[in-house]
């Protein structure tokens, strides 16, 4: 009954070259089996009934007080509706064995499922059959929006993998401030619509793949602050892509690898703010495949969506694209566009075997500000990246890549 298989793709990276920007090592000190042998808390045992109707909350509250120091809370195969959210604190070698499903079945906001302050944790699904289900088309067809699935806040030495989560009412997951994690192999759908995230996720020291997203928003996003990013092997669907930002006041984010992308009419880099402060450095996007898409390689520091945030902007540099193909939906919009802050020019900008170009029409359109670096219509900065002038430039190419 208690059991996880481990992907044969999981198998390979962990043989393979995951050191890639990450600072250590990832995932639970102490396996599943191990917390299940010293104490397994089945929430039927404290009240849930599989029976889609009476509130599993209280029960998956009560399993996590007795398994959190050393436990395993199990989730049985059959379908459970969950009408009060929980906020589960202060585990330790502790873990959720999710494989049934769980439904959002009340109208609070929030977050269903939230785990604080927790170490050496683990939350999977140990049949593959586990899921979350929000049923969030009956009120986002509405234009309202509900509660989130899932948030870990302050959660180290971690794996989340396993599980399916589906239609959710608003934000499927969120990794705030964690470090030392691995997520993986989830699977997440959804209709297409706004202010519906798939993987929200800053802090230190992450890996995050095999994951795949259909949404209307973004994929995998990386917040800030984050540092020591390894994201591979993600899947984006009628998505936002995977993004970094929006980005405020002292942002802080280095150490980001971007690899082994497929966007299905999704953005595979789109980097915004609007003013702000703080850096982004040493980020690599490579081996990435684009089929079609609003803005498939954007860095946009005057995104408008966003209200203007105090300060002259985000100093970025060395942003490396390396190995991308494919093309973008629109050839209205620019299929290369890094427009950077005027009084802090982005530099060390890199496009090394990028060849985009549209299904649209037979030209595409290159946009470049205040921006330096090798390829495209970016500028060369000279030995003097101190001392950057601003400028803007638009280049139209007529010549498939």
């Amino acid at each position: 009954m208690l059991g996880c298989i481990p992907s044969f793709l999981s198998l390979l990276f962990l043989a393979g070259s995951t050191s890639a920007q990450l600072s250590g090592s990832v995932g639970p000190l102490t396996s599943f089996a191990t917390k299940a042998s010293n104490k397994v808390c089945d929430i039927t045992d404290y009240g849930a009934v599989a029976n889609s109707t009476e509130d599993v909350g209280p029960a998956l509250a009560a399993a996590w007080d007795d398994c959190k120091e050393g436990g395993l809370v199990y989730v049985p195969p059959g379908t459970y509706a969950m009408a009060t959210w929980v906020s589960l604190t202060h585990g330790n070698a502790s873990a959720v064995q999710l494989d049934g499903t769980i439904y959002r079945d009340g109208d609070d906001g929030g977050h269903m499922i939230s785990f604080r302050d927790c170490t050496d944790f683990e939350f999977f699904s140990g049949n593959s059959q586990g899921a979350l289900q929000g049923y969030g088309y009956k009120l986002l067809q509405n234009g309202e929006y509900g509660a989130r699935f899932l948030r870990f806040t302050y959660v180290s030495n971690f794996s989340v993998h396993g599980f399916a989560m589906v239609d959710s009412a608003s934000y499927y997951s969120v990794f705030d401030s964690c470090s030392n994690g691995e997520i993986y192999n989830i699977i997440i759908r959804g209709i297409q619509i706004g202010a519906t995230d798939g993987v929200d996720v800053w802090g230190e020291n992450l890996w995050v793949h095999d994951v795949e997203v259909s949404n209307g928003d973004e994929c995998v996003t990386v917040k800030s602050p984050a540092k020591n990013f390894l994201i591979e092997s993600i899947h984006c669907n009628l998505s936002g892509g995977t993004a970094i930002g929006s980005l405020g006041t002292n942002t802080n984010i280095s150490n980001v690898h971007y690899r082994n992308l497929y966007m299905n009419q999704a953005d595979a880099c789109y980097l915004k703010s609007n003013g702000g402060n703080g850096t982004v450095s040493d980020i690599l996007w490579e081996n990435v495949l684009i089929h079609g898409g609003a803005y498939v390689l954007a860095v946009n520091e005057n995104w408008e969506s966003r209200d203007e945030d105090s300060g002259d902007g985000v100093q970025i540099s060395n942003l490396t694209f390396k190995d991308w193909k494919g093309f973008n939906t629109d050839n209205s919009r620019p299929t290369i566009r890094i427009e950077c802050a005027d009084e802090v020019p982005c530099y060390d900008i890199t496009l090394d075997n990028v060849n985009l170009w549209t299904e649209d029409g037979d030209y595409v359109t290159w946009s470049c500000q205040s921006a330096y670096g090798e390829g495209a219509c970016l500028q060369d900065a000279g030995d003097d990246v101190e001392n950057l002038a601003s400028y803007s430039t638009a280049q139209t190419v007529t010549q498939t890549p």
